[in-house]
Parts: C-alpha cells; sequence; structure tokens
C-alpha cells in the first residue's frame, strides 16, 4: 500500500511521489492503481465540518445513535456473528447520516491499526509545537531529517526507496543508517506499515514533547545521547500518557482504543510496555468521526491525515473489492495470526482488522471499522467479500 496524493511531492517532499507524479503523464504505467487512485493535493474534504459551525460542536455520539432499519440491513450480511465487530456510518447526507453496529463493544488486538494512534501524538505534538501557524509544521515535516538507529528494527516490512537523480526504485527493509523525512517516516509508517517507520514517529513526538522548542534544532548526536542517558520507567510513562491522552480528550474510552506497547523490540532499550494494546470498533469510529469533523488538533491536521491515508498504490484485504475501483478510499489494515491454516488463517487466533472511509465519484461516503477473529478462514478475502456486499446494501438505498 502506498498513500498520499500523487502531485504531493513539492509539498511533502515524500521522494516516492516524484516517480508516481509520471503515471499523470503515462511517462510509467502502474497497471495496479485503480482509477479512485489519482485525486490530487486539492480535491479532498472533510464531510462533517462543511459550512457548518453547529456541526462542528454536535457530539460524537449523535452519529452513532442506530438506524434500526440501516442496522437490520447491516447485520444480515454476516454469515454468523459471533467472531465478527462492526460500526458502519453512511455520511452521504451529512445532515441525515445512517449508522449500524454489531458487537461494537468487542475488543480485538488492533495491530497495525494502532499507527493511527501514533499518527495523531506526532501531529497532537506538531500542533503543540507550532500552534499558530500550520505552514511551520509541514516545513519542519519535510525538511527535518532523522536517523532510524535501533529504534527501526526489527521489521519484516520493506520501505520503498527511490533516488530522483538516479530514476532508481528499490523496495527494501529499514537498516539503522536509513535517514528519512518526517514526512517519510509518517509516510512509511501508513502508506507500507512499517512497524520501524511507526516506533521512530513515536520516538519524534516523546522528542517534541520533552524538548519543545528546542527541538527544531536537536541534533541526531544530542537526541541519541539523550535516550542513552535517561530513565526508562519515566520514557515509558511519558510515551504512553502520549499517544493515547488525545484519544481520551476525543472521548475514546481505555478500553475502546488503547496502545501498550512500541512496534519495534529495537525501541524496547529505551521504552517499556505498559498496559496492553485493545481496539475496539466503537472506538475506531469515534476517531473516524472526529477526523471528519476537523478536531484531531485542527481542520487542517485532519485534512492532512487524511491525505496521509488516501490509498494511491495496490489496494489489498477490504480496499481490494473491485466494487471500490472508482471511489477513492482512506485506508489502515492491520493482521495478526497464529497457528495452522495458513497466511490470515491462524487456527490459535487470526484477527483481521480494516477501517476505511469510502468517496465515490456519485457523491456516496461512508465510514467502515471492521474487525474480526474468525479461525481457519482467509481474513483477507473475507473482508473483501464483505466490502463488496457493504458497499452493494448503502449504495442501493443512496
Amino acid at each position: 500500500m502506498a498513500f498520499y496524493p500523487i502531485d504531493g511531492y513539492e509539498k511533502t517532499g515524500i521522494k516516492r511521489l516524484k516517480r508516481l507524479e509520471k503515471t499523470l503523464d503515462s511517462t510509467i504505467t502502474e497497471y495496479y492503481l485503480r482509477p479512485g487512485s489519482f485525486k490530487l493535493h486539492d480535491q479532498f474534504n472533510l464531510w462533517l465540518c462543511e459550512d457548518s459551525t453547529t456541526m462542528d460542536s454536535t457530539a460524537t455520539e449523535k452519529f452513532m445513535t442506530v438506524d434500526e432499519t440501516f442496522q437490520d440491513k447491516m447485520t444480515r450480511l454476516f454469515p454468523r456473528r459471533s467472531g465478527y465487530a462492526i460500526t458502519v456510518l453512511d455520511i452521504t447526507d451529512p445532515d441525515n447520516t445512517r449508522y449500524a453496529e454489531m458487537n461494537e463493544n468487542q475488543g480485538f488486538q488492533p495491530g497495525s491499526v494502532g499507527k493511527l494512534a501514533v499518527a495523531t501524538a506526532f501531529f497532537t505534538q506538531l500542533g503543540k509545537l507550532c500552534p499558530e501557524d500550520f505552514g511551520v509544521r509541514t516545513r519542519l515535516m519535510k525538511n527535518k531529517v532523522v536517523r532510524a538507529g535501533n529504534w527501526g528494527l526489527y521489521d519484516h516490512h520493506t520501505v520503498p526507496v527511490y533516488d530522483p537523480e538516479k530514476d532508481r526504485f528499490v523496495k527494501r527493509k529499514v537498516v539503522a543508517s536509513d535517514e528519512f523525512s518526517l514526512y517519510e517516516w509518517v509516510d512509511h509508517m501508513l502508506s507500507v506499515s512499517n512497524n520501524g517507520a511507526a516506533s521512530i514517529v513515536w520516538r519524534e513526538a516523546l522528542l517534541m514533547n520533552i524538548f519543545g522548542d528546542q527541538y527544531f534544532d536537536l541534533t541526531q548526536e544530542e537526541a541519541d545521547e539523550f535516550f542513552d542517558n535517561a530513565d526508562r520507567g519515566e520514557l515509558t510513562d511519558i510515551a504512553i500518557g502520549l499517544v493515547n491522552d488525545p484519544l481520551r480528550e476525543m472521548g475514546i474510552g481505555e478500553d475502546e482504543w488503547r496502545l501498550g506497547k512500541f512496534f519495534t523490540s529495537g525501541a524496547n532499550k529505551y521504552v517499556g510496555r505498559e498496559g496492553g494494546s485493545i481496539g475496539t470498533p466503537k472506538g475506531l469510529m469515534k476517531w473516524f468521526i472526529e477526523l471528519e469533523k476537523g478536531n484531531i488538533v485542527d481542520k487542517q491536521t485532519s485534512l492532512e491525515l487524511k491525505r496521509l491515508m488516501y490509498m494511491t498504490d495496490r489496494r489489498i484485504r477490504y480496499a481490494y473489492s473491485s466494487r471500490l475501483n472508482d471511489a477513492a478510499v482512506y485506508f489502515k489494515s492491520g493482521s495478526y495470526y497464529s497457528g495452522g491454516g495458513g497466511k490470515y488463517m491462524g487456527t490459535n487466533f487470526n484477527y483481521m482488522n480494516s477501517v476505511i472511509m469510502v468517496e465515490h465519484p456519485d457523491g456516496t461516503n461512508y465510514i467502515v471499522c471492521l474487525m474480526s477473529n474468525i479461525l481457519g478462514k482467509n481474513s483477507a478475502s473475507d473482508h473483501m467479500y464483505l466490502a463488496s456486499a457493504i458497499d452493494k446494501a448503502i449504495r442501493e438505498d443512496s
């Protein structure tokens, strides 16, 4: 997967976008790209805060009032209720939304979906660092380059590495000596779900919190020295609070969504784990609603985070459904399985999480937060089939 609008290189400095720009004039052809992958940077919207001051102040819970007819239509799509949990919000008409839920409070291992909480923490600290000027924040993200170090180790996910001058493109694992801008590390975290990048983004949020204005000029050597000498217990308390407190401020409860540890073993030298990790469809839906209301830090941040979730590469799992080909999709997925049966078919546990915002060209817009633990079943294919069924059911009423 890869995200961010294809024309975003000049704004962000994310180098892989420089290569993808060539798809716009057919200099290169990427056959896996869907028609819905070509939205440009200025074509993005937040649907629950447009032209309405009352909408901004409306409690999130208002959007999560069950529509019984819609509820019945959604729950009928599931072959069984046990093992599945979902929330669905149709926002095609923001003044007349439709909501459905099933096992919405059931907790699952969030896996890579938890990286959205890391992104929220990062942008929260960035907002505190530069509260008055969003342009200063994005320039810092574009220009500040940081090294992976032990924090980036170890992860089987590769990252895209493109050299614009030599037109050389490779995908490889992160190594300790890798240096990327903040924008690129956030992109690596969300686009290819790199665990090392997630730990590094979380680390940088921690440094912003601790050093404040000094972070602008903080060198890599100074940062490394700080972590080598810091108290591990104190850092753990700060880091865990840093990533969870913004969720609480949104009204997302501790049992609805929380993170309790970093994503790589290399980070364990500096910070520990605390409280465990959990996610629920209800907590994740609350997050999406706050995003669409422009309440993740502010409207500019919410819109930028939405751009970072936009898919501009091969679609997988839930997003692979052919019914979504023409739609713009903003997607994060996570899997965690164990036991025989093969990939995504764990027999001990078989978690698959898909959170997605779908925007069709005809104006049909909706959010789905789907979590499952169906033993021995290919959950990637299962989510894809459910995506098609959910999309058909929503659009036949729109």
